[in-house]
């Protein structure tokens, strides 16, 4: 176990070179690809679009063009990207017939709306999690994507851009853990409430926690237990200790059944400041041969950076510093676009993961 030693002994400074060390490898990784397909971004609502552009861009994708009507928005959006144009109008995006894709983080409640427009136009779709916020809204997106064949996909970034969830992947399918039996998904956030618009503190803007954070939880259930139908047995929902905000939820969980394993989903905004990050995000996978456990973003009280696996079998017990892993999802996401495939996620695991949020959040009974 002398990786795992390691690991213990760390101290503050090396600690310091581990994370420049992971700079470095992080800006190799992002070095330019051949350019496969030419991409735009309409509306920037959220943080994760540059997370999303990063890996389109990293899998062979051109940023084109971005519209927003939020000046700030946009002024920070081009210091990132100079080279992007700024166009006048999403509707000059939509009939810009050299774009295949359209990146979006808008506000959640217009991210399907804007998707069906997309799709309309011809052109794929990425967007920011929630993608979808009501069970009216993934009708009519399901209706346009079977009549138009493009792609709707959503970025749950907890699993695309999480380096150990993407090695516990790997190693599930090497047979490492036996059968899948259940998924543990713990979602966290720190609030940062004066920081955060209007529309955040809004159900019918952001759709429910559940349907918020915990959409990355749902989509982890379904691909690591295999699950190709599944329904939810319990959810709940409250806003605990946010009273100012009465349209607002800090509180929500939910039981899956599905015909691969069970799953179990925990997501609130109560991270204390104390904690060196904005959440410490756990998955833990049970299966019938050992499990694996993932902390995302920290390892609480001994390493303040992310991508940790801790893997038990009956063969051995291992840490994995999984910072040097690949994340396959941008170049992935390009395949499908160009060749018409469905390698990143299937169609329908994307909206099976949303629908089963949408009903854990629409009926969860009231904390």
């Amino acid at each position: 176990m002398p990786q795992r030693r390691e690991f213990l002994k760390s101290t503050a400074a090396a600690g310091g070179l581990m994370m420049l060390s992971s700079f470095a490898e992080k800006k190799k990784e992002e070095a330019p690809a051949e350019i496969r397909i030419r991409f735009s971004v309409i509306n920037i609502n959220h943080s994760h679009i540059y997370g999303m552009c990063n890996a389109v861009i990293k899998g062979g994708g051109e940023l084109v063009s971005v519209y927003a009507k939020e000046p700030e928005l946009l002024a920070a959006f081009v210091k990132a990207y100079p080279q992007v144009k700024q166009a006048s109008s999403a509707k000059e995006i939509l009939e810009d017939k050299s774009i295949q894709v359209v990146l979006s983080s808008g506000i959640p409640d217009e991210r399907a709306p804007l998707g069906i427009e997309v799709m309309k136009h011809g052109k794929d779709y990425l967007v920011d999690k929630p993608g979808i916020i009501t069970l009216d809204q993934l009708a009519a997106v399901r209706k346009v994507q079977k009549e138009t064949g493009r792609i709707y996909s959503i970025m749950f970034s907890e699993r695309f851009e999480n380096k150990a969830t993407v090695k516990a992947g790997e190693l599930i399918k090497a047979g490492a853990i036996g059968k899948v039996v259940q998924t543990i998904g713990l979602g966290p956030h720190r609030i940062n409430a004066n920081a955060r618009p209007e529309w955040f503190f809004d159900k019918k803007k952001y759709g429910g926690i559940i349907c918020d954070i915990g959409s990355h939880q749902f989509d982890q259930f379904l691909f690591f237990t295999g699950s190709t139908s599944a329904e939810v047995v319990a959810s709940q929902t409250g806003n605990v200790n946010n009273q100012q905000y009465p349209k607002f939820e800090d509180f929500g969980d939910v039981m899956l059944k599905g015909n691969g394993g069970a799953g179990y989903i925990r997501v609130d905004w109560f991270t204390p400041n104390g904690l060196k990050t904005w959440g410490d995000g756990r998955l833990t996978i049970l299966g019938t041969d050992g499990f694996i456990e993932i902390r995302k973003n920290i390892d609480i009280a001994r390493y303040a950076s992310g991508n940790h696996l801790y893997m038990a079998n009956n063969k051995e017990t291992i840490y994995l510093d999984c910072n040097n892993e690949p994340l396959p999802f941008g170049k992935q996401f390009v395949d499908d676009v160009v060749n018409r495939t469905e390698t990143a996620m299937p169609q329908a695991h994307c909206f099976l993961a949303t629908e089963l949020a949408l009903k854990a959040q629409q009926f969860a009974k009231k904390i």
